[in-house]
């Protein structure tokens, strides 16, 4: 059985979607649970509740926490260190080995390569409880008591409900006839990950025995774009003619126009002024068969996707 905790989300939703491709059981966890696949087995439970969690996770063989939260600080410093560990407690409970899903607040927020190795250097709350859970995660790695493994993703770009700057500042307007907002510079790469390829390498990861005891950063097509590039590659791609305009820091930093937007993505704004390269080699080295979407081709399937919904 293998069980993914909080399991609504688009990452959860693809991983159940691969787990089930690889004929694995599957027990999806969350408040309001919803079926992926046929035979799905749905459990409502409160992860904030140390006895559901346990109760969610009994007979598990592995145990993904994919479990978000609204983007808001005060909610992640109270809410998100309770729920893993509780997650970490019912999985050593269960022996079931445990995989964290996680972001890359915690990271410098400047140009260097980040690696598996990059030292955390979070700016802000939310990247501050990022750091604290990825500590706790790698104590209980060391700890040993069950296998642990950390799969690490950059910003998200995606189909369905994938929730990303990228997607609700430039791809969502642009397909919806409206001018896209590019967050600082728009001459700076970027490392986007396609958020079915994200899920699928958390597949690979759970379900590979020597994965476990390390962290991985998940994979990324090694070509970087820049804001200015995507976005003519989604005009292409879309069929438009693609307009934006680039918002300065100072306007994001006063919320401005854009309000909740504004303020969620106000801590990250000095990753905006950067080149973004995060690395996915230790993956795809492992895993050299692992096919990883490029732009184009993700771009297309949210095109699609977007024309099936319109009816067109």
């Amino acid at each position: 059985m293998q069980t993914i905790l909080g399991a609504n989300g688009q990452i959860a939703v693809e991983l159940a979607r691969d787990l089930n491709r690889r004929g694995s059981a599957l027990r999806l966890v969350s408040r309001n649970p919803r079926e992926v696949n046929a035979g799905d087995e749905l459990t409502r439970a409160d992860l904030l509740d140390a006895a559901q969690t346990a109760a969610a996770v009994k007979g598990s063989e592995v145990v993904y926490f994919t479990a978000g939260l609204p983007a808001n600080a005060e909610l992640w410093e109270r809410q998100f260190p309770t729920m893993l560990r509780n997650a970490l407690d019912a999985s050593r409970a269960a022996g079931a080995a445990f995989a964290y899903f996680d972001n890359t607040y915690m990271y410098p927020q400047d140009d260097r390569v980040q690696t598996e190795e990059t030292p955390f250097a979070p700016l802000g709350r939310k990247g501050r409880v990022r750091a604290a859970m990825a500590e706790m995660v790698l104590d209980e790695m060391a700890r040993g008591d069950i296998p642990v493994l950390i799969a690490r993703a950059p910003e998200f770009y995606g189909p369905g409900r994938t929730q990303s700057f990228t997607n609700s500042l430039v791809l969502d307007p642009l397909l919806a006839g409206r001018k896209a907002r590019v967050p600082v510079r728009d001459d700076r790469a970027r490392t986007l990950i396609w958020t079915p390829d994200a899920s699928r390498g958390l597949a690979e990861l759970g379900t590979t025995p020597d994965a476990f005891g390390q962290t991985w950063h998940l994979p990324v097509h090694p070509d970087r774009l820049t804001y200015r590039e995507l976005i003519a590659l989604a005009g292409e791609v879309f069929g438009i003619e693609p307009q934006y305009s680039v918002v300065p820091k100072w306007m994001l930093s006063a919320a401005g126009v854009f309000s909740a937007e504004a303020r969620v993505i106000r801590e990250l704004l000095p990753r905006y002024q950067y080149d973004n390269l995060f690395d996915s080699t230790k993956f795809r080295t492992r895993f050299p068969a692992f096919a990883i979407t490029d732009h184009r081709e993700g771009l297309a399937v949210i095109r699609d996707e977007r024309r099936a919904s319109d009816g067109r």
